[in-house]
């Protein structure tokens, strides 16, 4: 049997999500040189007329470097109330996930320096 929508839940869905990209933007420093990267991308897509390839490239590659940096704060607050404690795998928790934002930043900056060089 299918389930009615509930409008209430739904739209209490994306308040929840917007409070939470509000937390990370204000707590995290690392979202702000997010912020920062993701506007020099921008500013530069717009000031060299990038194609809608290109900037279905650059999407994807900001979307992935943003949504990589909310998982990580989230796994990393999440171990803080887990193992308030120091614990080597605590740590390595939070070293993996780091390590994953880093990846998505590396390819994010490749795919940057694909779409922008042949521009320069």
């Amino acid at each position: 049997m299918v389930k009615t929508l509930d409008i209430k839940k739904f739209v209490k869905s994306f308040v929840y999500a917007g409070r939470g990209i509000y937390e990370l933007m204000k707590r995290e420093q690392n979202a702000k040189v997010h912020l920062l990267a993701t506007v020099v991308v921008i500013t530069a897509g717009l000031l060299t007329g990038l194609s809608r390839y290109e900037w279905l490239g650059i999407c994807v590659a900001i979307g992935m470097v943003w949504s990589a940096e909310a998982i990580n704060t989230a796994i990393e607050k999440l171990v803080d109330i887990v193992s308030p404690e120091h614990r080597l795998q605590a740590g390595l928790v939070k070293d993996i996930a780091a390590g994953g934002v880093l990846i998505c930043a590396v390819v994010a900056v490749v795919i940057a320096l694909l779409v922008f060089l042949p521009h320069l």
